[in-house]
C-alpha cells in the first residue's frame, strides 16, 4: 500500500464516522475460529463480564466513540438465518455496549437496494476500506481507497450513515431469526 495511503487503524483512530456494511452469510476469518467453535459448544458472553469480550476491538470502538465518533454497523442477512448469523447476533451486545450502533436488515428487503458488491468501512466520506472474501468467506485481504467513485457508491448506500433510531434494530424473535423492526434487544433462542 503507498505511504500516503492511511491503514485501518490511521482511518478509525482519527474517524469521525465509521460505516461498516455486512452482506455475507458467513465468514471463515480465522480469529474467529475460536470463537464460533466455542459458541456452537454452547458458549455465551456473560454480559456481566465485560473483560472477557473480544479484545481488543471492543476496546478500539469504545475508545472511538468516546471521542465522539459515530461507528454504525449493518448486517445483510439471508433468513432463516444459518447458524453463523446466529452466532454473530447472540454477541452483538458486546459491540452495542462498546458503542457501536448495529442494526439486521433481511437480504429480501434489500433487493431493491443498490449496494457495492463488497462489505466496506466507509470513514469520514471520504476514504473506503474494502474487504475481500473468497467463496468460502475466507478473507483475501484489504483495500483502501478514496477514489470518488468508490466513495459515492458506498456514501449513497442507504444503509450508509443513515439514522438508525434505536441501538441495536432487531429484537423481534421469530423462527426465521432476527428481523428489523425497531424493537428492543431480544436474544434469540
Amino acid at each position: 500500500m503507498p505511504s500516503n495511503v492511511p491503514t485501518f487503524d490511521d482511518l478509525m483512530a482519527r474517524c469521525r464516522s465509521a460505516v461498516h456494511l455486512e452482506m455475507r452469510d458467513s465468514y471463515a476469518v480465522d480469529y474467529e475460529a475460536g470463537p464460533f467453535a466455542d459458541w456452537r459448544a454452547g458458549f455465551r458472553h456473560d454480559p456481566s463480564d465485560r473483560a472477557s469480550w473480544w479484545r481488543p476491538w471492543l476496546d478500539l470502538i469504545q475508545g472511538t466513540v468516546s471521542r465522539g465518533a459515530v461507528v454504525q454497523r449493518a448486517r445483510i442477512v439471508s433468513e432463516p438465518v444459518g447458524e453463523y448469523t446466529r452466532f454473530l447476533y447472540d454477541g452483538t451486545f458486546t459491540n452495542v455496549a462498546a458503542g457501536e450502533e448495529v442494526r439486521w436488515l433481511p437480504r429480501r428487503q434489500a433487493s431493491d437496494i443498490a449496494l457495492p458488491g463488497n462489505d466496506f468501512w466507509l470513514f469520514d466520506d471520504q476514504w473506503v476500506h474494502w474487504n475481500h472474501f473468497a467463496g468460502n468467506g475466507s478473507s483475501l485481504g484489504e483495500e483502501i481507497t478514496d477514489d470518488p467513485a468508490s466513495v459515492k457508491l458506498c456514501s449513497e448506500a442507504p444503509l450508509a450513515g443513515a439514522p438508525i433510531g434505536h441501538a441495536h434494530l432487531s429484537a423481534v424473535v421469530c423462527p426465521s431469526g432476527p428481523r428489523l423492526c425497531g424493537a428492543q434487544v431480544a436474544r434469540p433462542t
